[in-house]
């Protein structure tokens, strides 16, 4: 009888765990509902989810005193709602992102407050939650974020160029999360295009990431269309897998989107401080004026194009790859390799389903897919790579530490 009742205590537990863990969950996936629906850039959803999950996770640890918190002060009774706490701090950031959406996330926040017992503890969650929010609001008020876009185009007086706007130009300027500055990992210069590195990788993406390719298996082009989805949402689920099967409880399921939305953010950062800093061309230029290099190993093709549409950013280092790569190195780091299963789904590939048992695995398949869909140079990818796990790993090592 002892038994059987450790064993529903111990179920019991888990369940109150995994429900409290929901909230975090939903409200993650509400923004990136919104994000979707708005067709917000990936680095301006990046922001919103760490002052999202931040302030949550500054909340939480504001009662339980686990960590050692990002960058707030708060102070709080520990017989204060969790609950009620991370609910209201989601809902103030993202009203505050996103107003015109205000209605369906009072719904939402409404909801969540009715399963919390009405009294004092309930109304100090409430009151911790919005404090957290308008506190993280104004850390980074003058973070540079909403400076205006001042890209000059690489051209000569009364040369035409291409008139469609450029993507987050200006990112590489915004105060970093995690990093000193935005070029704590810039790399050394991408590969020269006489140098073997430079041959071998633009002939690998020539005859593989063309959308005529006949090299590319039929795997590789669903792989390829699949990773077209970009942003958090390429990585939110399996953060909540992991939270979910880690069984964590509210404040480390909030601290590990906290720490991934840390990493993300900064890798945006530091990849576009590269990108806009070498300003290297893509291969649907570089194939197209492959003649003009100098290097007769790679041979012109003047109507190549890629399998997807290339995104308006310059190509070096792969965003994709940093990102996917810091947002690993942040799970290694907490969780270990024991991952279980981890699966995804992408509104670019329609019915095909992802599923990875091992870290690397995931980073380096984002990795060969922008190389299958003709974005990006392998050297790029593995630049990208690198990027990201340095980064990854300094946000573990230095933010919402456990406290001795």
């Amino acid at each position: 009888m002892k038994n059987m009742i450790v064993r529903w205590v111990a179920v019991a537990l888990m369940s109150s765990a995994a429900a409290q863990a929901d909230i975090v969950v939903d409200w993650n996936s509400r923004a990136d509902a919104i994000a979707a629906e708005k067709k917000v850039s990936s680095p301006v959803h990046g922001r919103t989810l760490a002052l999202m999950h931040v302030a949550e996770f500054e909340a939480l640890n504001a009662i339980d005193r686990r960590y050692q918190p990002y960058r707030l002060k708060l102070v709080t009774d520990r017989n204060t709602s969790r609950e009620a706490a991370a609910a209201t701090a989601s809902h103030a950031i993202l009203v505050a992102q996103y107003p015109d959406q205000k209605a369906s996330l009072d719904s939402l926040l409404a909801q969540q407050l009715a399963a919390v017992p009405e009294g004092p503890a309930r109304e100090r969650g409430i009151i911790l939650g919005r404090k957290a929010a308008a506190e993280m609001l104004e850390l980074r008020r003058d973070d540079d974020s909403s400076a205006p876009d001042t890209y000059r185009p690489v051209t000569q007086p009364g040369q035409y160029v291409p008139t469609a706007p450029v993507v987050s130009a200006g990112v590489g300027a915004w105060t970093p999360w995690v990093m000193a500055s935005s070029s704590q990992f810039r790399p050394g210069p991408p590969p020269a295009l006489t140098s073997a590195t430079w041959t071998r990788d633009l002939n690998e993406i020539r005859e593989i990431g063309g959308l005529d390719s006949k090299l590319r298996s039929a795997e590789q082009t669903t792989v390829g269309k699949f990773w077209l989805v970009t942003g958090a949402r390429t990585w939110n689920p399996m953060v909540a897998q992991v939270a979910t099967a880690k069984h964590m409880d509210l404040l480390d399921c909030a601290r590990l989107f906290a720490l991934t939305s840390l990493a993300g953010m900064d890798a945006y950062i530091a990849v576009f401080d590269a990108k806009y800093h070498y300003n290297f061309w893509r291969p649907v230029t570089a194939i197209r004026n492959a003649d003009q290099t100098g290097n007769p190993a790679t041979p012109r093709e003047p109507g190549w194009q890629p399998l997807g549409e290339t995104p308006m950013h310059p190509e070096y280092p792969c965003a994709h790859c940093i990102t996917s790569s810091a947002v690993a190195a942040v799970l290694r780091a907490t969780v270990g390799e024991d991952i279980g299963t981890l699966s995804m789904t992408s509104a670019t590939a329609p019915g095909v389903t992802r599923i990875w048992t091992r870290l690397d695995d995931y980073t380096n398949e984002v990795s060969n897919a922008r190389i299958w869909a003709g974005f990006h140079y392998r050297f790029s990818t593995e630049v990208g790579k690198d990027m990201g796990r340095k980064l990854g790993e300094l946000t573990v090592a230095t933010q919402l530490r456990p406290r001795s």
